[in-house]
């Protein structure tokens, strides 16, 4: 009988073993499974959060910047349209370098202004004006206006001049209306 018991502990151990093998390997694939089972509702749900992140945002920006406020639509309807002043013609010659031939150039200015009544406040400095521009564009090369840049150097040069000229009043900018370098 004693051999019974050892060939029964024998069979018993031997499908212990085997469960634990199997319950090892099956539990872990069950462990897997479950710790995948348990990311993927976390990982949907992060994706859902994220695209209802993203819609509403989207949707407040389509709102604010196509249907607006009240707010925003008045102060569209208070905005004040731009007043142009246009400035006599300048001729002047360019500065040269060492160079034989005379070069010219020719300039219509327009003044964007704000308002009407800035307008009115221009009038009376308008020789201080001119004069600003014959002083400024007499000194200029012709390699000053090469290019877009160089125009909109010399853009740039004379609204801060007319800005200075008239202060403590403000133009919004001054635009070309033709530029001729002879």
């Amino acid at each position: 009988m004693a051999a019974k018991p050892k060939d029964a502990d024998k069979d018993k151990n031997k499908e212990l073993e085997a469960e634990a093998d199997g319950a090892g390997e099956g539990g872990e694939g069950a462990q897997q499974q479950s710790g995948w089972m348990r990311a993927l509702p976390w990982k949907t749900i992060a994706i859902a959060a994220a695209a209802v992140v993203i819609l509403v945002g989207g949707g407040t920006a389509a709102w604010l910047l196509l249907g607006g406020t009240k707010e925003t639509k008045a102060a569209v309807a208070n905005a004040k349209p731009a007043v142009f002043v246009d400035l006599p013609e300048v001729l002047v010659n360019l500065s040269n370098s060492g160079s034989d031939r005379t070069q010219y150039l020719k300039v219509k200015v327009v003044l964007e202004l704000s308002d009407q009544l800035l307008m009115q406040q221009i009038t009376p400095v308008m020789p201080r004006l001119m004069d600003t521009f014959q002083t400024y564009l007499r000194e200029l090369r012709p390699t000053d206006l090469d290019g877009s840049a160089g125009l909109y150097r010399l853009k740039e040069e004379l609204t801060r001049r007319v800005n200075a000229a008239i202060a403590p009043n403000k133009v919004n900018a001054v635009l070309f209306k033709e530029i001729v370098v002879q």
